[in-house]
């Protein structure tokens, strides 16, 4: 069965070169000035980025190679398309300093990346559970934030229409156009940091908080169905807030447990 082996080695890394294209695609159709498209076409690269790795996983074909051509491909599709979309969208009246800000975007993606390679590379110490957090902003999520803004903000400026709308947040669409240079360096910032992110790599549905996230993830899946733009953007939102969340619930057991470690030591000197 040489032969079938070696195409269950392929086949993940079909899904990364699915990846790899649809990010380049990305890059053509900003330059064209096709907005909308070049977002879609970076959603799309997230979608075969979640498949490739269960995929190897689900096949047992994970290797160094599929680790390496992944990140590759991720420099492309979520550190160069995004920042090209954002160039070409809001950046490119700034002159220099919108160049600047993309090619900081650029270079935080790929530092992100070869750091996430380095400690994949580090030997596993089966002593310890297996963490269910990344490090800093997956690339992932901060191309996503970026296209999903593009393609509500493409509705709010009547670009695509016959699409359902959240009120409230379509009103802050102009906001979020005038921040999006901040938001891009705060988004190379989170991604070059420690503020731990959620991995759901090992989530065990038989549990009862998983079987509440699957409930949350069946809601957001409705709400995208009727709200689909607008959805996506609020997911990808609260996935980069929730980093702060878990450094403020941290912090506060922190803090908890001093106080109790003060109490007890004031008792026990007493």
């Amino acid at each position: 069965m040489p032969s079938l082996r070696k195409g269950l080695y392929v086949l993940p890394s079909m899904f990364t070169a699915g990846n790899l294209a649809s990010g380049f695609i990305s890059v053509i159709c900003a330059i064209n000035g096709n907005f909308n498209a070049a977002a879609w076409f970076i959603i799309l690269a997230i979608a075969f980025d979640m498949s490739d790795g269960r995929v190897a996983r689900l096949t047992k074909t994970m290797s160094k190679f599929g680790m390496e051509f992944d990140s590759l491909c991720d420099l492309v599709s979520f550190g160069v398309a995004p920042a090209v979309l954002m160039y070409q969208l809001v950046l490119n009246t700034m002159g220099n300093v919108g160049i600047a800000i993309a090619v900081i975007f650029v270079v935080a993606s790929a530092t992100r990346l070869a750091k996430f390679n380095v400690k994949a590379m580090e030997p596993v110490d089966a002593t310890k559970p297996k963490s269910d957090t990344f490090s800093g902003l997956p690339t992932p999520a901060s191309a996503g934030l970026i296209s999903s803004f593009v393609l509500s903000y493409e509705i709010f400026d009547g670009t695509v229409l016959n699409f359902k709308t959240i009120p409230l947040l379509m009103k802050k669409m102009p906001f979020f156009f005038n921040a999006m240079p901040v938001i891009m360096l705060i988004l190379a910032f989170l991604m070059v940091s420690t503020v731990p992110y959620g991995a759901f790599k090992h989530i065990k549905w038989t549990r009862p908080k998983s079987i509440q996230v699957f409930f949350l993830a069946v809601v957001f899946v409705a709400l995208i169905f009727t709200y689909p733009q607008n959805t996506i953007f609020i997911i990808f939102l609260l996935y980069i807030l929730s980093g702060f969340v878990v450094l403020l619930v941290r912090g506060y057991k922190i803090r908890k447990a001093l106080s109790k470690n003060k109490k007890e030591n004031k008792n026990e000197d007493k």
